[in-house]
């Protein structure tokens, strides 16, 4: 078992600063590599483990503080194999990308699965992120199709970067709970689902079908893919049309909107609320 490293004191040693490279998308790029900051990122890094079953984190940098704080956490990490290096609270501070650092931050190897393998499992319940540029609501909208059950998110090719800290972080662990696709073209994305049996519904504030109806209506309970689009703009209507149907939620009170993270949360939540109910949730092998 990896014993913890000398404390680092030098901002500049090298461990440090390959770490601090990873805050740009081409480093994480080329050396497939990402920072997971903060207790709950990083115990969830130590205890995954990829499909080849390698660990998920190779190195842990820790202030004294945080080691003593989060010790389990700590010995969690040097199971898993990964170094552990005890630096000083400056030296963490430059790792991170946060405003006020908590003491650990962690590098891990890229997680994401191969699109196919996603289709391959047969998912009931997809969250599409297409055009979505704001790093932090794809991390929320990541952890609301965890918290609701989904069994995987794709990330379009005109997508954030899921690897961003600010993704890493809002996804507050759930980036590694269940499988992400990323860098699919819209197209095949949507057509791969559909090819597999699976329902993909646009999420648009103007679609010509109501959330509400849909429930009422009982088309909600079989496999669905939930297609969301740009923060300011919503879906292109090339991308809506690729959809089996444009879906909005309904406006009851005097608000111009909802953000795109409110939104993906209540259409996720209403299939998800759809497809347990009693004879809700059909097998894609089944009748659609």
């Amino acid at each position: 078992m990896p014993s913890v490293s000398p404390e680092l004191i030098s901002p500049r040693s090298s461990r440090v600063l390959a770490a601090r490279r990873l805050a740009k998308r081409n480093v994480r790029s080329k050396e497939r590599l990402f920072l997971a900051e903060g207790p709950q990122a990083v115990r969830e890094a130590a205890g995954h483990r990829g499909a080849d079953t390698a660990a998920t984190l190779t190195e842990l940098f820790a202030t004294p503080e945080a080691a003593d704080r989060y010790a389990d956490i700590i010995g969690a990490a040097r199971d898993a194999g990964a170094r552990v290096h005890l630096a000083a609270e400056q030296v963490v501070a430059d790792i991170s990308t946060t405003v006020t650092p908590q003491g650990l931050v962690g590098v891990c190897r890229f997680l994401d699965t191969p699109f196919e393998e996603i289709l391959a499992a047969r998912p009931r319940l997809v969250a599409v992120l297409a055009h979505v540029r704001d790093p932090g609501n794809a991390g929320t909208v990541l952890r609301s199709a965890d918290a609701a059950g989904a069994e995987a998110v794709v990330l379009t090719d005109a997508s954030v970067d899921v690897y961003n800290p600010k993704a890493v972080r809002a996804s507050v662990g759930s980036l590694f709970h269940l499988p992400v696709a990323v860098g699919v073209p819209v197209e095949q994305a949507v057509g791969g689902l559909r090819a597999a049996g699976i329902r993909v519904l646009a999420a648009d504030g103007a679609g010509d079908r109501d959330i509400d109806d849909e429930l009422d209506r009982g088309t909600m309970g079989g496999p669905t893919a939930w297609v969301f689009g740009n923060e300011a703009w919503g879906l292109p209507e090339e991308t809506r049309a690729l959809t089996d149907a444009a879906v909005r939620v309904p406006i009851h009170g005097k608000a111009e909107s909802l953000n795109l993270a409110t939104a993906a949360a209540v259409c996720l939540y209403a299939s998800a609320r759809a497809q347990r109910a009693a004879g809700g949730c059909r097998s894609v092998t089944g009748n659609q």
